[in-house]
């Protein structure tokens, strides 16, 4: 099959705000090139939408927000698939294939104060909520005097729950809030120094069949080459870190010329031990980089933090 025997493609996304947002931001750029499709959207519930009652690293981590669509897509029940690729495993299921990487929003973490304060001057003992035991340590590395508080639920739900009295202040990656246009809300931008950003934070993905030689022509429109040499250096070293197991571990990288610039990050929960190393290479070999990267930080001692978990 070629691209132009489409007529109809369906496309899964999860219902919150924000996932149908990139959705449609996704749509948007393949409607451009091919008007002669009619695109739908497939709302699909996920198990991490459903279980909202536990810290994510309690219910499983990892493909909590991508099964259930990564099925309906291998049944066929849909074309293509949108995701945060923060929010993807590693590895895909056999028969599946990450096929296009879009151009990265701002991939920071963000600090949202009732109080207006920044992370430096919230008052001693304040209540910051996340549920990301990647923030939660980075936080408590940064000031041991804070208050952990877990938070879930969609964009809209952490920004009104920033207001009440029960938090001091949240935790939320810059891109959600930026693509919703809550960017006023925002109280501080955290550095990476502080905050290094979980890996593929800020991009989309767009999940298809391996199989399906047309789909994977057509959404080629919204891959970003770039991107995805940082993203999968990131990703490379999540998996040789060990990316399923629950100690927060951080990459974030970024292409500067022909430069790739690579930081990592593997912490104790409790903020107690945090390491971090940092390499640059070609942005050609991701996978090399981000394979020295684990390694050089293994051999400094990241395997023992893990064990520790």
């Amino acid at each position: 099959m070629s691209p132009q025997c489409f007529q109809t493609i369906t496309v899964g996304s999860r219902g919150s705000d924000l996932a149908l947002w990139q959705t449609h931001w996704v749509i948007a750029r393949l409607q451009q090139a091919r008007p002669d499709i009619e695109f739908r959207i497939q709302r699909i519930t996920t198990r991490g939408d459903v279980v909202r009652d536990r810290a994510l690293s309690q219910v499983g981590g990892k493909g909590l927000f991508v099964k259930e669509i990564e099925a309906a897509l291998l049944a066929g029940e849909i074309d293509l698939a949108v995701h945060s690729l923060k929010d993807m495993p590693t590895e895909q299921p056999e028969g599946l294939t990450i096929s296009a990487v879009t151009a990265r929003e701002d991939p920071r973490d963000v600090l949202v104060s009732r109080l207006g304060l920044k992370l430096a001057k919230l008052p001693q003992g304040a209540r910051v909520g996340t549920s990301s035991l990647r923030r939660a340590a980075q936080l408590r590395a940064s000031r041991p005097d804070l208050q952990i508080v877990d938070l879930r639920g969609n964009v809209d739900t952490r920004l009104r729950k920033a207001t009440t009295e029960e938090y001091d202040a949240v935790v939320l990656a810059a891109a959600g809030v930026i693509r919703l246009r809550y960017s006023d809300r925002i109280t501080e931008y955290l550095s990476p120094k502080v905050m290094l950003p979980a890996a593929g934070q800020g991009a989309l993905c767009v999940e298809v069949r391996t199989d399906d030689e047309a789909t994977r022509t057509l959404i080629s429109i919204v891959h970003d080459p770039l991107t995805d040499a940082a993203v999968m250096a990131e990703r490379v070293f999540l998996t040789r870190m060990g990316g399923g197991c629950q100690v927060p571990i951080a990459a974030y990288g970024i292409v500067n010329a022909d430069e790739l610039w690579l930081r990592g990050l593997v912490a104790s929960p409790d903020g107690s031990r945090l390491l971090r190393h940092e390499l640059r290479g070609s942005w050609t070999e991701p996978v090399v980089l981000g394979q020295a990267l684990a390694e050089e930080m293994l051999a400094q001692g990241a395997d023992e933090i893990c064990r520790e978990r």
